[in-house]
């Protein structure tokens, strides 16, 4: 009686439910191979440590940091991204804001510019919080749907035909969170051509796995191709994944100063400025490190895909897989395997829970149910888990799937 009907009608992350029944596995003795993490087992580099040891000797890494973050570091994200992008002198127009990650940069971007009852166009798979974010703020997600045969990219026709008089906004995640691949070229310009016809429509560009692209060619981005989209595009991105730095929690936004504004404003009301002294150890960060930071990442990553193509194809799944890209995720499609024959029923259309509950028990393995991801009878699968018990947990489930 005491909760709003906002936080009733929200769900809890998925995550959180899978990883409280892992942690009740290992207190009772039972081994897990948790392939639920979306982090990597890597610390940040070296140089980026010393910097953050450098800076507890000042006063100011222990107070607060204006509303929108430390002004150098601000100008130098959004240095560093057109820089990356190609993009320098086309986006005059546009400030950064950083925020407590790219989470709560994206929660005070939907807030910004969502009234209730707009829609925001979703491409399926999509990252779990995108669809609650959105209701949060009053917003009606629209999901445009996509399959693994296509390598989970969503026809660009298919997002024309959802566009309607209510769309606000369309979120786009590339590389994928959970299908690990990043949209072709030609699928960036299709889209960039889509944008530029729908004068009103904003499009949020989420690219914080845009470091972790482990195959050529490396992730495009619309707007390269027509920059005058770019003005009705808000861009995030964050230092979790390409600095192995998912607790620091610092991520970013670029977009018109309007926006920026408008976001400043909720940050302001909310949680004030980010972590001071996270900030003031990336202002003397190099960037151009990254690149070589995350190439042992990257080759972690690129095994990982090996040994699930080889799994596969021991126990006959050749058809099954998909190679990915980038990012640290595989999205397991149950419906073509051969053990899908004794969950499937017309009374029930999705299994997801089932089965991975299922996994963990028989196998050990733990998984995230992909329904949440907006995928049913699938399941999100992390690549990020060392070697050893990474090849030991796949070929376990590859006997599983196999079994019908």
């Amino acid at each position: 009686m005491y909760l709003s009907s906002r936080v009733k009608e929200s769900q809890a992350s998925i995550t959180l439910k899978v990883n409280e029944k892992i942690n009740r596995m290992i207190q009772d003795g039972k081994y897990v191979y948790n392939m639920t993490n979306g982090q990597l087992p890597f610390k940040p580099s070296s140089e980026f440590k010393d910097e953050l040891a450098r800076q507890l000797n000042f006063l100011k890494s222990y107070q607060y940091s204006s509303i929108s973050g430390f002004k150098e570091l601000r100008k130098k994200f959004l240095d560093y991204k057109q820089k990356k992008r190609e993009i320098e002198g086309k986006i005059s127009g546009h400030s950064c804001i950083i925020s407590n990650g790219s989470k709560h940069s994206l929660y005070n971007a939907l807030g910004t510019i969502i009234d209730p009852g707009d829609e925001v166009i979703l491409l399926a798979p999509y990252w779990v919080s995108y669809p609650e974010m959105i209701k949060f703020w009053g917003g009606v997600p629209h999901v445009v749907s996509s399959h693994g045969f296509d390598a989970y990219t969503p026809y660009v026709d298919e997002i024309e035909k959802a566009i309607s008089s209510k769309t606000k906004a369309i979120i786009i995640n590339s590389p994928n969170n959970p299908a690990g691949i990043h949209y072709t070229e030609k699928w960036m310009q299709s889209f960039a051509d889509l944008v530029v016809k729908h004068e009103n429509l904003l499009v949020i560009s989420d690219e914080v796995y845009s470091d972790i692209a482990y195959f050529d060619p490396a992730p495009k981005y619309f707007y390269q191709y027509r920059p005058e989209v770019l003005e009705r595009t808000l861009i995030v991105d964050g230092i979790s994944k390409s600095l192995a730095a998912t607790g620091l929690r610092i991520g970013y936004c670029i977009a018109d100063k309007k926006i920026i504004k408008g976001m400043s404003k909720i940050q302001s009301q909310t949680t004030s400025g980010p972590n001071s002294l996270i900030q003031r150890a990336l202002i003397e960060y190099n960037f151009d490190n990254l690149e070589k930071f995350c190439d042992p990442i990257k080759m972690q990553l690129r095994e990982s895909t090996r040994l699930v193509s080889e799994a596969f194809r021991a126990v006959g799944l050749d058809h099954c897989f998909y190679q990915t890209t980038s990012a640290f995720y595989y999205l397991l499609d149950f419906s073509r395997m051969p053990m899908f024959e004794k969950f499937d029923n017309r009374e029930k259309e999705d299994h997801s829970t089932e089965i991975v509950n299922d996994i963990l028990e028989k196998t050990g393995v733990a998984l995230v149910p992909g329904s949440s991801f907006g995928q049913k009878n699938s399941a999100r699968m992390s690549l990020t888990l060392e070697k050893a018990p990474f090849a030991e947990g796949i070929t376990k489930l590859a006997d599983y799937l196999a079994r019908k």
